[in-house]
């Protein structure tokens, strides 16, 4: 269920794209969105309709995914608060390519195809923000191919659990993933089976690899885990 809420320029001030924006142009792009929040699990975008409004996630997180003839889940990539989705549409004109669900509570403001794409042609510093981002979403994709193609479900999941980690700002030879992640998750990352992904967790367990802390995933060798994957690339 949406519920319409009141236009915020505050909002939209944290959305990454719009960051440094004036006051007047933050001010004319939240009235013209229209804002709602969406309840945890609810779909906010569907694949294949035909509406193209750009979406600002201005607080809680979105899962960027797409169910498969048979029902199983195969997910591109999470975003939180300050990202956006729906620009594709917005851009080519094409239909929806992927499902978009409210993992929680979240706020978002949509704008239309025509506002977005007059924001584009006036504002250079949001334009080459936009380029960028299809420029990391094209790269992040293809090496997600690269790693369905070359890697066995155990490497997946072990580049997984190091794209997660970084992900939480992990620098050293441990990292900390709090909250841990899901197994059906991970499992819908890497395109196999929740089962899967237990039974590998718990031999990186044995392993001394990964240890459970509270709600807490920690990886206790993130160089040997980096050694694993690189070394399956390498003879692929």
């Amino acid at each position: 269920m949406a519920t319409t809420v009141q236009a915020s320029t505050f909002g939209l001030r944290n959305v990454k794209i719009l960051q440094g924006l004036s006051q007047e142009r933050l001010e004319i792009l939240a009235a013209q969105c229209a804002w709602r929040t969406v309840e945890p699990g609810k779909v906010i975008v569907a694949r294949n309709s035909h509406d193209r409004d750009v979406h600002f996630v201005v607080s809680g997180r979105v899962r960027v995914t797409s169910f498969s003839a048979g029902g199983r889940q195969v997910t591109f990539r999470d975003e939180e608060a300050g990202e956006m989705f729906g620009d594709l549409a917005a851009i080519d004109g094409e239909p929806r390519s992927a499902d978009v669900l409210a993992l929680d509570g979240v706020l978002v403001a949509s704008l239309s195809p025509e506002h977005f794409r007059a924001l584009i042609a006036a504002e250079d510093l949001v334009r080459e923000r936009v380029l960028q981002r299809l420029a990391a979403l094209v790269r992040l994709l293809s090496e997600r191919v690269i790693e369905l193609s070359t890697l066995g479900v155990q490497n997946r999941i072990h580049a997984e659990l190091l794209r997660l980690a970084r992900a939480a700002g992990a620098t050293g030879a441990r990292a900390r993933i709090d909250p841990a992640p899901k197994h059906a998750d991970i499992a819908s990352q890497v395109s196999t089976y929740r089962e899967q992904v237990t039974r590998e967790l718990s031999l990186l367990t044995k392993q001394g690899l990964l240890a459970k802390d509270g709600n807490a995933l920690v990886l206790l060798d993130v160089p040997k885990l980096e050694r694993m994957v690189e070394e399956v690339r390498s003879e692929a």
